[in-house]
C-alpha cells in the first residue's frame, strides 16, 4: 500500500514526468469527402478494402465510415467536407498500448490533454491532440468488446491492394518545433530524411517510437493549394512489389496519372489519387538503390 501511496504522491510533484508507454504504430488516417459514392469506389473498389462498419452522430446521420486495412489499422471517411478550399485531411492516428497511461505522461510533460478519458462510440478509448502545426493527432487503445476488436480476423479480403499502412504524411512548417512535440516528446525518431534535390530536405520520415511505421514531415511548403494539401496530407500503402499492385489497381477500373517510378528513397513507389484530390502512395518496403541525401536507419 505504501508503495502505491509514494507513486500517488510523486505523480502529484511538480516536473515528475511518468514513463511512456509504447506506441506501436499507425492506427488510421482520417480524410473528408464531399463525394461518399466516389470515396468508396476508390477506397473499396479500386484499393480492395471492405467498409466492415459505420457510426453515425448522436444528433443523426453518418459521422464516418471505416474502410479496414489489417486488424489494426483503418482509413476512416468523413462525408463533411464543405468546401473546395477546406483541407481534406481530419486527422492522423497512432494505437498506444495504454491510452491513460500516454495521458498522464504527456500532461507531466506540458502537453494539453483531456481531463478525462472515455470509451468513445466504438468501443475504443482515444484522445485528441493538436500539434505544433495544428493538425489534428489522435492516440487510441483498442478495447475488447470495441467495434474493432469485436471484428479482429474479419474483413480481410484478398482484393486488398495492400495490408499494411506504413506511414502518414503532413505538412510541416516549423521542423524544430514538431521535433521537440514527435521526437522529443513522444519518442519517435529520424529513419531518413531526403528532398528533391541532394542538398535539400523536403522529407523527413519519423519512425514511431515501438514499431516500424513512420510519419512523414512534409517540408517547405508555406501556402499550399487543396490540391496540393492533397498531395502533401497522404498515406502510403506497402507492397512487396510495385508492378502488382499497378496491375491490381488498373485492372479495378483506375488509370493512375504517372506509371510506377523509383523515388529518391530509393524505393518502387505509384501515386493514385482520389476524387478529393488525397494522395494515396503504394510503395515498396525496400530501397532496391541507394537513396539520396541520407542512409536508412535501422531499416
Amino acid at each position: 500500500m505504501r508503495y502505491l501511496i509514494a507513486a500517488v504522491v510523486l505523480a502529484a510533484l511538480p516536473g515528475w514526468a511518468q514513463e511512456r508507454p509504447p506506441i506501436v504504430g499507425v492506427a488510421h488516417i482520417g480524410l473528408k469527402t464531399d463525394n461518399l459514392a466516389a470515396a468508396r469506389e476508390f477506397y473499396g473498389h479500386v484499393l480492395g478494402y471492405q467498409e466492415p462498419f459505420t457510426l453515425d452522430k448522436p444528433t443523426g446521420g453518418l459521422m464516418l465510415t471505416y474502410f479496414k486495412v489489417n486488424d489494426h489499422q483503418y482509413i476512416e471517411v468523413f462525408p463533411e467536407l464543405k468546401s473546395d478550399t477546406e483541407d481534406r485531411l481530419s486527422h492522423i492516428a497512432f494505437e498506444t498500448t495504454n491510452i491513460q497511461q500516454l495521458r498522464d505522461y504527456l500532461a507531466s510533460r506540458g502537453v494539453k490533454v483531456p481531463d478525462t478519458l472515455k470509451t468513445g462510440l466504438d468501443g475504443n478509448v482515444s484522445m485528441m491532440l493538436k500539434d505544433p502545426d495544428g493538425h489534428n493527432v489522435e492516440f487510441v487503445e483498442y478495447r475488447p468488446g470495441s467495434l474493432h476488436s469485436r471484428n479482429f480476423g474479419k474483413f480481410l479480403p484478398d482484393t486488398r491492394v495492400s495490408e499494411h499502412i506504413i506511414h502518414v504524411g503532413v505538412t510541416v512548417q516549423d521542423q524544430a518545433a514538431a521535433d521537440r512535440f514527435y521526437k522529443d516528446i513522444l519518442g519517435f525518431h529520424d529513419i531518413w530524411h531526403g528532398g528533391m534535390k541532394d542538398d535539400r530536405t523536403d522529407w523527413v520520415d519519423m519512425r514511431v517510437p515501438d514499431g516500424t511505421d513512420w510519419l512523414e514531415y512534409m517540408l517547405g511548403n508555406a501556402n499550399p493549394s487543396p490540391k496540393q494539401l492533397g498531395v502533401m496530407h497522404h498515406l502510403a500503402l506497402g507492397v512487396p512489389e510495385i508492378q502488382t499492385g499497378f496491375k491490381k489497381v488498373t485492372a479495378n477500373g483506375i488509370k493512375p496519372p504517372d506509371p510506377p517510378k523509383l523515388g529518391r528513397d530509393g524505393k518502387w513507389q505509384l501515386n493514385l489519387y482520389d476524387a478529393n484530390f488525397t494522395r494515396t502512395e503504394l510503395m515498396e518496403f525496400k530501397p532496391v538503390e541507394k537513396p539520396c541525401c541520407s542512409p536508412f536507419l535501422n531499416p
